[in-house]
């Protein structure tokens, strides 16, 4: 069982990344920090409530991450892609519940020694946890980024993928200061494609009560992409890609590269790793993720969303 906190901007890739968690059998997510980045902080704090709450855990540990990013700038949304509210057609009223205390994180970390830190928005929050925080290294097992885009255009500018774009100055500070880092990029994440097909294949195996949302979700976003990227067959799931290679190591290939973000500029956010032949990794560079099984992403999706009982059940031959 992989203990996890998980730092998000819902956002639909987002919110369906946080169903996979909470639904997966090998997944304890302990915390979920909610930043701005697809949409504003206050945004993505209603839509991780209202999904902890449809999904049944009303009482997980949801953390206030950061309103912006450290340079100071104002945040970029993308109302096209998420619509204006995040969720697409789903308009979720304001959280007025308890929010977890950013310091409260802390805690969580000291009481575990083996967290896996799962970054699947902006990196401001995660960039705070390490400037703020002290001895919290030793209880972080790895981390794993969805960010970066290497060999293939960026998608917010020609070079730049939008959560490294986003901010940064922090996604260097968290490259920096840590080691093992698992880079997911987007020239990987884009072959994550989830059809209607599969949608319906989730939908005739299960009654569970949160399939109708993510339908009405995925039809949303499945239509954005298809008037951004005609002729694609679905959406890409950038961000539950993520967590499954972190469940599923052996489907991924990696190499070691040193990597930077340019920070200012006409190349801000582009993500820069030395792969000419001949180059060589240093101990601690990050590991980038390069291919990975395709198929085997997609039965697992709809494995995990077909689950009637959410993580309480257990696979089939797995404990």
């Amino acid at each position: 069982m992989k203990k996890i906190i998980l730092f998000a901007d819902p956002g639909i890739d987002d919110s369906i990344a946080i169903i996979y968690a909470l639904m997966h059998p090998e997944i304890e997510v302990l915390a979920i920090v909610s930043s701005y980045g697809n949409v504003t902080k206050q945004k993505a704090v209603d839509n991780a409530a209202f999904l902890l709450m449809e999904a049944g855990f009303p009482s997980l540990p949801m953390i206030g991450g950061t309103n912006s990013p450290l340079s100071g700038e104002t945040p970029e949304y993308y109302p096209e892609i998420h619509g204006a509210d995040g969720l697409g057609p789903l308009s979720p009223p304001p959280y007025k519940g308890h929010l977890n205390n950013f310091s409260d994180l802390y805690d969580i970390l000291h009481a575990h020694s083996d967290i896996t830190i799962v970054d699947i928005g902006r990196n401001t929050a995660l960039a705070h946890l390490f400037l703020l925080g002290s001895d919290i290294e030793p209880h972080i097992k790895d981390i794993f980024l969805m960010g970066g885009a290497f060999f293939v255009p960026g998608n917010v500018t020609p070079s730049a993928e939008a959560n490294f774009y986003g901010d940064p100055v922090a996604a260097n500070i968290v490259l920096s200061r840590f080691t093992p880092i698992y880079i997911i990029p987007l020239n990987v994440t884009s072959k994550a494609v989830i059809t209607p097909h599969h949608i319906q294949e989730i939908e005739a195996a299960s009654s569970h009560p949160l399939i109708p949302i993510i339908k009405d979700l995925m039809k949303y976003y499945t239509e954005a992409y298809q008037t951004l990227i005609p002729g694609i067959e679905g959406a890409p799931l950038h961000d539950v890609l993520t967590l499954y290679l972190m469940i599923n190591p052996e489907a991924g290939r990696y190499v070691r590269r040193a990597v930077t973000v340019f920070m200012e500029g006409e190349g801000k956010g582009t993500s820069i790793a030395d792969f000419r032949p001949g180059s060589r990794s240093r101990l601690g560079d990050p590991a980038i993720c390069l291919e990975f099984d395709v198929q085997a992403f997609v039965e697992d999706f709809i494995l995990t969303i077909s689950s009637s009982t959410g993580g309480r059940r257990k696979r089939e031959g797995r404990s």
